[in-house]
């Protein structure tokens, strides 16, 4: 009997999927389903980068499960599947910890789809497919918001009444679970740097930073929703909330048309007139292209600035999703006028994508790490599994 774990990350035309076994951490196998409709892209691979053979229309999240089960079962005939564990982005104020989905967990999860409209009702989804077709196998919800659940709370208000604080309306923080794989591996590789003052950029069509001390976060740039901070492939990043009264009083705009601009027509696309995609934008060389990864790079810097601030100091700086991974461009553009702060890049670690980036001498080490929020999933499973077992035993 191959006995495993099965780790879904659901977006709203995608579904990101890796098998793990039981103990350790390398995938039997991963997968993602893409432009989930008649145009659905599905590459599965095994662990040795081997392509799976598939077959079947995708059109919704239960269509995808379904299909790379099939697969999976044609690979491993005998295959058990007995946990399945969840990226969710909003957990609430509350739950700063993995949980198994109850129906009345559920409930509450769907609740809180207004503070993450972009995110939490695709979640959700992926979670009803896959009871759908795991009946009574223990579904596990992992949280983007728990990590940053441990805020001082001057990192954690707004200056608003205290009543709104009381009834949600705070900073949450996300990308938590490419945070605390981040706050691991450094952990693992390099105690001493865990143990200072530490700034991880998580840079990709979702942007964000969190100054991490001692492996807790201390304050992220995302705060209310996942519109906050830095701008994104098609969010807006920090905004003045006066705009948002203009456009309604002004402009004549709805709550819908608003919240379609500034989540789905702004930061690179709004900007550049071109593309949400920086891989596009560095290769354009139009005057709005430039325009675009000007600003972005100038509020990673000033993002900097600021965790810097709130941490005391700075000893590391980690690179890490899509862009941070793979642009030496944008990293070099970021770290160029950072002297000041003890940031000096080495240009060929840095052009060969090296996971220490920044000269011998420097003060602030500059590193690359590839994030992996599969693992963090896959952990959470077996942690949860292991707990039930002795439990039961």
């Amino acid at each position: 009997m191959t006995s495993a774990l099965l780790t879904l990350n659901a977006g709203s035309s995608s579904l990101k999927i890796g098998l793990f076994p039981l103990v350790g951490e390398a995938p039997l196998a991963r997968g993602l389903v893409d432009r989930m409709g008649p145009d659905a892209i599905l590459k599965l691979t095994d662990a040795q980068d081997v392509a799976l053979p598939t077959s079947g229309v995708i059109t919704n999240h239960f269509d995808a499960i379904k299909t790379v089960v099939a697969a999976l079962r044609q690979r491993w005939p005998d295959l058990d599947v007995l946990a399945i564990g969840h990226r969710i982005v909003h957990g609430g104020a509350e739950r700063s910890e993995p949980v198994i989905l109850t129906d009345d967990v559920l409930a509450e999860l769907t609740d809180l789809a207004p503070f993450a409209p972009l995110h939490q009702p695709h979640n959700l989804a992926g979670v009803r497919a896959a009871m759908a077709a795991f009946p009574g196998v223990p579904q596990i919800g992992c949280f983007d918001t728990a990590f940053h659940r441990h805020h001082p709370w001057v990192n954690d208000t707004f200056g608003l009444p205290r009543f709104l604080y009381e009834q949600g309306v705070r900073r949450y923080g996300f990308h938590g679970l490419s945070y605390e794989y981040i706050s691991g591996e450094i952990q693992r590789t390099a105690p001493h740097l865990a143990a200072g003052r530490v700034i991880i950029a998580h840079l990709g069509n979702g942007a964000s930073m969190c100054a991490v001390r001692d492996g807790r976060s201390i304050a992220s740039t995302m705060g209310f929703s996942a519109l906050d901070g830095l701008p994104m492939g098609t969010r807006c990043g920090q905004l003045d909330p006066g705009v948002v009264l203009y456009l309604m009083d002004q402009k004549g705009m709805t709550a819908a048309a608003i919240s379609d601009l500034l989540y789905k027509q702004s930061g690179l696309l709004g900007l550049s007139g071109l593309s949400n995609d920086m891989r596009t934008l560095e290769a354009a060389g139009t005057p709005e292209a430039t325009e675009a990864i000007d600003y972005f790079v100038f509020r990673c810097q000033r993002e900097v600035g600021g965790l810097a601030a709130a941490l005391g100091g700075i000893d590391a700086l980690v690179f890490s999703g899509g862009i941070g991974e793979n642009s030496p461009f944008i990293r070099s553009r970021i770290c160029e006028s950072m002297a000041w702060m003890g940031i000096e890049m080495d240009p060929g670690r840095n052009a060969g994508n090296e996971r220490l980036i920044s000269r011998d001498n420097a003060a602030t080490r500059v590193l690359v790490i590839p994030t992996n929020e599969e693992v963090v999933i896959a952990r959470a499973a077996q942690a949860i599994l292991r707990s039930n077992q002795e439990v039961r035993a």
